[in-house]
């Protein structure tokens, strides 16, 4: 897709874009964000689909303000001091979910915290309220690649995954936003950033813990994303479920069940699987039923990362 100067019509038909669904390439501070409408699971799904991510980590949701954050989610004491201190800018937030946030579980990881940040670029903050949502971007380069600082970057990684990648010029940052928990007893720093411990701590008034990142089982963006675990026990591979199980299907040739049933996608579109994956665990999960058998799922592509899920989802 052409690169475009980030001139106001060009962020017009980018915020129109989202609204529809696909992916935008913007600049931020800190690196270009890969863009998603944060409320559209299965636009957030093409988020890791363009991004070849074998796992699905938790995403940042770029937001207007801290007024707008606190729809999202419940910003106490300290979350609003921080808040004050260094948005906009580079620093994320991850905080408790309100009961009825809107944002995609896909972009949560399934958790029940959330990754918030308000961005300080001019561009980037036009387009957030030209779109009118929250805006899930990760950094838009192919995964594992160097992060991408310039619209020619983001152009090489991902050429035409994106619907528009919007151009104006190079980052002013140039490496990720730091990330720092505070849903919990105590603030933890997840990944450092372009906002520095000791700034944080000056305005906490208190010392950071750290944690170290889990390969397997990661909390936040710049980590890798703790599973949506059903209460009811899972069954990998099923040809067709029990009596007695919910069915998590997928396919055109997904066989009929008398129980609690999903199809993830009946025409077989891996997106669509993986934007409806959390919903449809929770939905099976809700039904009551002790186990959820699941059929198989090609291993490729988006596959690759809902099988990831699965068998995690799968261990007791």
């Amino acid at each position: 897709m052409p690169i475009r100067p980030a001139t106001a019509d060009a962020i017009a038909a980018a915020a129109a874009a989202l609204r529809d669904g696909r992916l935008v390439a913007f600049p931020t501070e800190t690196v270009y964000g890969l863009g998603a409408d944060a409320t559209n699971a299965r636009a957030v799904a093409a988020i890791f689909e363009a991004k070849g991510r074998p796992r699905f980590n938790p995403l940042i949701a770029h937001v207007a303000d801290a007024e707008d954050a606190a729809r999202f989610a419940v910003l106490g004491s300290q979350a609003r001091a921080l808040a004050a201190a260094f948005w906009p800018g580079a620093l994320t937030l991850v905080v408790k979910k309100r009961p009825d946030c809107p944002i995609a579980d896909l972009a949560t990881a399934g958790l029940d915290t959330v990754a918030l940040r308000v961005p300080s670029h001019p561009v980037a903050r036009a387009l957030i309220r030209a779109a009118g949502r929250p805006i899930a971007a990760p950094s838009a380069n192919r995964s594992g690649h160097v992060s991408p600082t310039t619209a020619a970057h983001v152009e090489a990684d991902l050429g035409d995954k994106v619907a528009m990648i919007l151009d104006d010029g190079p980052c002013a940052i140039g490496v990720e936003s730091t990330v720092v928990d505070i849903s919990g007893t105590a603030p933890t720093l997840l990944r450092a950033g372009g906002v520095t411990r000791e700034a944080i701590e000056q305005v906490l008034g208190t010392s950071l813990a750290s944690t170290i990142a889990d390969e397997e089982r990661p909390v936040s963006p710049g980590q890798l994303a703790s599973h949506y675990a059903p209460r009811a026990a899972v069954r990998l591979n099923a040809a067709a479920a029990h009596s007695g199980e919910a069915f998590l299907a997928f396919g055109p040739a997904a066989p009929d069940h008398s129980g609690p049933m999903v199809n993830l996608s009946a025409s077989g579109d891996l997106i669509e699987a993986a934007a409806n994956l959390f919903a449809a665990l929770r939905e099976l999960d809700a039904s009551g039923a002790a186990t959820i058998a699941v059929m198989a799922i090609p291993d490729t592509g988006l596959g690759e990362a809902i099988n990831d899920r699965l068998r995690r989802a799968a261990v007791r």
